[in-house]
């Protein structure tokens, strides 16, 4: 007899004074059970989880556990908000500034599979599982220094060592390279048995994982349907209808950044090299982002594309002493950081894990004029309108007054890309800004960079680990690709990218 997990009676959950999630059947999750739960952004999938796991108040009064089954003994997450949250708690213990190698692992791979523990060198059902998602070269590193990729496979290896009844996948192919998702998707199929529970959250029809034997369909907070996969196809979304209004203008008050009268290159690496401790990265790089080019850096994660860009827009400190030129002036010849960041405009991972809560959709827009992490400067009402006509844009307007971190992964996506636009930057730097969203959300967002490029007064920074889900406006490409093993840098030591440029 198949054993019921958790039992969800019928529930309208009051979330806010605008917001019920809904479900009008009952739902039930069993061992031998595995649920794809699919919707778009702001369909309501993550809230539908905490009240499952008992984290709404709500919860007390519909969700049910079978005998002896604990939230907090037997779930296990793998999620955006759960690699914010151990990524926070691991900063917080950070001593690499009192050492003298400027460098503290902190929480390595093996203690964070492990629950806090290291493990014996014969644990073998450790050793399985790092060669199954190919991470036993860095079971000894820190987790603040993996890439999203390896920490996606390290957070996946947790938990199918601790072998939880019920495992909560929250988009887990989001923001993975090609490898890694084959990795990934291997060790799901091995996890998926008659003796566990999936509940595998998805917002795009490609990522739908095969095995799946129950389908859940969301929409606006509310189930709108779930039955045995068989019996419910996941739907194709339709193509999204956009008509964007025309492009804000600078602020008032705020006069726009410009070039330098005839200054045609505006990015010029001469053989810079990055590396990390004995690790290197990449070797004797030659690179030009001129006039109207739209660039995309492409590769797998961990070969470098954000190290490279760390020494671009001002975040990487290595690019002091090495030939990087910026609008025409050489790194490190008396600019600071901030007349640096004046001219990017970014959306990346690494800025959306910094945003905390507290923060009103308008004031983190807003605090893009300031390039800060919430708004902490004075700020007039014309700052505020620009700020408005942005989410306007990005049909983000009735949002302003919400607070940033009760908005879906997608929204707060979106607000971001909002935050990058308002100073209107030279460059607009786009570091996997498709993670995280559905079909309609990706496809609204390409459109706007497409937009924006066409504009001629933001140039575009691309980051992504495939050649999929690019803008159109896209004519050059730096492709880093993993170096061979018979392959040396010039400084005798294995590089760990290569890198090519390619011209349209």
């Amino acid at each position: 007899m198949t054993q019921v997990l958790v039992h969800l009676t019928p529930v309208a959950c009051r979330l806010s004074a605008s917001r019920v999630l809904r479900s009008q059947q009952p739902l039930v999750l069993a061992r031998g059970q595995h649920w794809c739960v699919f919707g778009g952004n702001g369909a309501g999938k993550s809230t539908l989880v905490k009240l499952l796991l008992g984290r709404l108040p709500q919860a007390r009064s519909h969700v049910h556990y079978a005998a002896g089954f604990d939230p907090e003994r037997d779930v296990c997450e793998v999620s955006f908000e759960e690699q914010q949250r151990l990524c926070a708690r691991d900063d917080r213990f950070d001593i690499s500034e009192y050492s003298s190698s400027a460098r503290d692992e902190g929480t390595t791979v093996e203690v964070l599979i492990c629950g806090g523990e290291s493990r014996l060198a014969n644990d073998e059902h450790l050793a399985s599982i790092l060669d199954l998602l190919d991470i036993r070269s860095i079971r000894w590193q820190g987790i603040r220094y993996l890439s999203s990729g390896q920490m996606r496979r390290a957070m996946i290896a947790r938990a199918l060592y601790l072998q939880p009844a019920l495992l909560v996948l929250d988009n887990p192919l989001d923001s993975i390279d090609r490898y890694s998702a084959e990795r990934i998707l291997l060790a799901l199929r091995q996890w998926m048995s008659t003796d566990n529970c999936t509940l595998f959250l998805c917002r795009r029809h490609q990522q739908v994982l095969t095995g799946m034997t129950h389908h859940l369909l969301m929409a606006d907070l509310t189930v709108l349907a779930h039955a045995p996969a068989a019996q419910l196809p996941i739907p194709l979304a339709s193509p999204p209808s956009i008509a964007f209004d025309e492009l804000p203008g600078p602020c008032a008050g705020r006069p726009r950044l410009l070039l330098p009268p005839g200054l045609d290159t505006l990015i010029e690496l001469n053989g810079v090299s990055a590396a990390y401790g004995e690790s290197l990265i990449f070797e004797n790089l030659h690179f030009q982002m001129r006039r109207h080019d739209h660039v995309l850096l492409e590769g797998p994660n961990g070969c470098g594309k954000s190290t490279l860009l760390g020494l671009i827009d001002g975040d990487n400190h290595k690019a002091y002493g090495q030939p990087v030129t910026l609008f025409g002036r050489r790194r490190g010849s008396g600019e600071s950081v901030w007349d640096i960041k004046a001219r990017f405009g970014v959306v990346s991972n690494d800025l959306h894990n910094r945003y905390v809560k507290g923060w009103r959709v308008l004031d983190v827009v807003v605090s893009g004029f300031f390039d800060s992490l919430g708004l902490y400067d004075d700020s007039g009402a014309s700052e505020a309108s620009t700020a408005r006509q942005w989410l306007q844009v990005l049909g983000l307007g009735h949002l302003a007054r919400e607070y940033y971190h009760e908005l879906s992964f997608g929204e707060q996506r979106l607000v971001l890309l909002a935050r990058a636009m308002v100073k209107q930057p030279l460059i607009l730097v786009l570091d996997e800004p498709i993670v995280g969203l559905d079909d309609t959300h990706s496809a609204l967002l390409l459109a706007m960079v497409d937009r924006i490029a066409a504009t001629g007064q933001t140039q575009i920074l691309f980051v992504s680990h495939s050649a999929d889900d690019v803008p159109a406006c896209i004519n050059v490409r730096v492709i880093f690709e993993s170096a061979q093993s018979h392959l040396t840098s010039e400084s005798g030591r294995q590089a760990r990218s290569q890198v090519r440029v390619i011209r349209s």
